[in-house]
């Protein structure tokens, strides 16, 4: 019996509150479907698989957006009025999740919601690390983008070092940056535009390119990152997570895929070292495009490897089964 308890006490997870919220949304960027992603992910039993490894999950649904009519390009930025209405409606919905004490999971959409998801977490705390796991940089400025698709800018909205670069935009003016340079750190970066590879060098913004996954292991990855973001202070931790980041082998339903990128492995080890900093509080999951993929099962692939990538920030171990769907056989 003695034996028993100590294995329980080893294998015991602390129970994890989780906020779901699906953003159907897919406006800051040109590729019909990824608004389609927050119900893929669900349907691969996300809530499910969730609560069977010992969470307790409430799903919030799907946030409801607006359509704006007449939503002209404000110089080469595309679409800002819904982007700016869209962000607005996420905000507030990941400070309720985090006002009713959950770690929030947003479900996206594509990655211009960001920009709300991470506004809405700093209200509530407003110290936060983010890192930022995906092929681009997303911090090009409406002045430097070269596409002028918001899911391309999300993190210049937010980065204090950037506030002078941002023009005024309409449905834009509520957002304050709320994020310091030095607190930001980019995990998987392959295809990143010269603009923003000034911005990143400017602002001293730590990077971790593939090149260097490659050179150093995921591992000292995690580690570095970590020696990084708590050099000073343990603050939240905002995971920003965009499929691409993972290769086009892994996850194919996507917009943008580049290859060369994160193996499943790699994936999944980056969720599972935050998960135990004990310090990951909000999560996004986006670009997952169905319509995307060249055949059904890669839809359901990508699909699976989202969910699985969720189960490993709320402590799913991979060496077996959870504790918690385990009996002990009666005598």
């Amino acid at each position: 019996m003695k034996m028993l308890n100590i294995a329980f006490r080893i294998f015991r997870r602390d129970l994890h509150s989780v906020g779901i919220i699906g953003a159907p949304f897919s406006k800051g960027q040109p590729r019909d479907g990824v608004q389609l992603g927050p119900d893929v992910i669900r349907e691969a039993g996300l809530v499910k698989k969730l609560e069977g490894q010992g969470c307790v999950v409430k799903d919030y649904g799907n946030l409801i957006f607006e359509e704006v009519s007449n939503d002209e390009p404000i110089g080469r930025t595309k679409q800002p009025r819904v982007v700016g209405l869209a962000n607005k409606k996420v905000a507030d919905a990941v400070q309720r999740v985090k006002t009713d004490g959950q770690t929030c999971v947003m479900l996206g959409g594509d990655h211009s919601l960001a920009v709300g998801s991470i506004h809405g977490h700093a209200a509530c705390r407003p110290e936060l690390s983010v890192v930022w796991v995906d092929a681009h940089a997303d911090i090009n400025t409406p002045l430097t983008s070269p596409t002028g698709n918001i899911h391309g800018q999300p993190m210049s909205y937010l980065i204090h070092e950037l506030c002078t670069k941002i023009p005024v935009m309409p449905n834009f003016s509520w957002i304050k940056p709320c994020i310091a340079a030095k607190d930001v750190v980019y995990i998987g970066l392959r295809d990143v535009d010269p603009e923003e590879h000034y911005i990143l060098k400017h602002l001293g913004i730590k990077t971790f390119s593939m090149t260097e996954v490659d050179g150093l292991g995921i591992a000292k990855v995690m580690e570095q990152m970590c020696d990084h973001i708590f050099s000073k202070i343990k603050k939240p931790i905002h995971l920003s997570y965009d499929i691409d980041a993972l290769d086009p082998s892994v996850a194919p339903a996507t917009g943008t895929p580049v290859i060369g990128g994160l193996t499943y492995r790699e994936g999944i080890y980056i969720t599972e070292y935050l998960c135990q900093t004990g310090l990951l509080s909000a999560i996004d999951v986006v670009e997952v495009n169905p319509k995307q993929a060249k055949r059904k099962e890669e839809v359901h692939f990508t699909a699976n490897v989202a969910v699985d990538l969720v189960l490993g920030c709320f402590g799913r171990v991979r060496e077996g089964s959870h504790p918690a769907n385990y009996k002990i056989p009666e005598p």
